[in-house]
């Protein structure tokens, strides 16, 4: 079996930036204009007034300051709520494979690989911009990549699910070297007039390079000791938008066509069923959270992953234990537990141990133990 081994990673940002203050301007201008549009309902007690957001209520819910988004003119205007991102052409390349390029880029660069190298291109997120082709196979067309291509989805969980794919292609032989790319478009399938969930995400694209020890050449390199994947089906996180909807004749501007969420019921049963994923991963491998010096987690809500990591390390997680990025990137769905070991890697020593691990709708968890060589 081939030693599996991640040598680069890249990352895309978006130009555009939302703080919550204009968020919450956004939001509240619409709620004011929606209550006077029914004044007289709501004077008659017919109807409930909406009530305001506010930054202090956004922070307290989640740690989010702020958050990268394609396009933040069509979010702000009141009167839209959603970015406006125009369809392109066929021969046009999609918005994912040019997120999926400028990622890819990076990371091929950190490996010292060349694009032609790539065997397999995974590209993994919470929501694709059309069936088919897919992305993932358009991507390898616009790399020069050689091998094989495709498309998956296990939402927050996309990037580890596609890791252990990888990684396990890897160990069999089959390839030598393989392309991870999650470009989430989060800003798109977000409901910005729900108080409880306009601020949750923000847009960004990562891209991992996974290869055998026998042909690497990065000098900075982290071993893949295991990978653990867990799924148990839950409502409780849903969008319900598909290519049926237009055959079942449900409105395609519908509240379930987007992101929604029973948050308390998440925090609730989310947390028990990471933590119990990364410690019994940690004990196969002879493992304890004594043994990590960091926790990649995926990046949803602080709260989250205070207690989760919490109860991997047995303590309260200083910043460097367990990075938070959520503030700065909000939710960025399967991008973000990448985006943490992106930023917050390069400090660790030779033989340091951390877990990369996401988690969301499904439910779903993915855990992914490397050492730093």
């Amino acid at each position: 079996m081939s030693q599996v081994v991640i040598t680069g990673t890249g990352l895309f940002t978006p130009e555009h930036a939302i703080d919550n203050a204009a968020l919450v301007a956004s939001f509240n201008a619409w709620v004011d204009a929606e209550n006077a549009r029914h004044g007289d309902a709501i004077a008659a007690g017919e109807r409930e007034p909406l009530p305001h957001s506010s930054t202090e209520f956004i922070v307290k819910a989640s740690g989010i300051h702020s958050r990268y988004v394609l396009d933040a003119e069509g979010i702000l205007d009141p009167e839209r709520m959603r970015p406006r991102l125009p369809e392109r052409g066929n021969d046009e390349p999609s918005i994912q494979c040019e997120m999926g390029l400028a990622a890819a880029g990076e990371a091929l660069g950190q490996a010292g690989v060349e694009a032609e190298d790539i065997e397999l291109v995974i590209v993994a997120c919470s929501n694709l911009e059309r069936p088919y082709p897919a992305v993932a196979v358009e991507l390898q067309e616009a790399l020069g990549a050689g091998g094989y291509a495709f498309d998956m989805n296990v939402a927050c969980s996309s990037a580890t699910f596609a890791i252990e794919v990888a990684a396990n292609a890897i160990r069999a032989g089959s390839i030598t070297r393989a392309l991870v790319v999650d470009p989430e478009i989060c800003s798109a399938h977000l409901n910005f007039r729900d108080r409880d969930s306009h601020f949750i995400f923000g847009d960004a694209c990562t891209a991992i390079v996974l290869e055998s020890d026998a042909v690497a050449t990065a000098d900075a390199r982290f071993e893949i000791l295991g990978t653990r994947l867990v799924t148990r089906f839950s409502n409780a996180i849903r969008n319900n938008a598909g290519f049926l909807n237009r055959v079942s004749d449900s409105d395609p501007q519908a509240f379930d066509k987007l992101f929604v969420q029973e948050g308390r019921r998440v925090f609730k049963e989310v947390c028990p069923l990471v933590a119990a994923l990364i410690t019994d991963h940690l004990a196969s491998l002879e493992l304890g959270g004594d043994d990590l010096s960091r926790l990649w987690l995926h990046q949803a809500n602080r709260h989250m992953n205070d207690l989760i990591a919490r109860r991997v390390l047995g303590h309260d997680p200083n910043p460097q234990q367990a990075p938070i990025i959520l503030d700065r990137y909000a939710n960025t769905s399967s991008a973000g537990s990448i985006i943490a070991f992106h930023l917050h890697r390069d400090d660790l020593p030779s033989g340091a141990l951390g877990v990369v691990c996401s988690f969301g709708a499904g439910y779903s968890a993915g855990s992914v133990v490397v050492r730093r060589q």
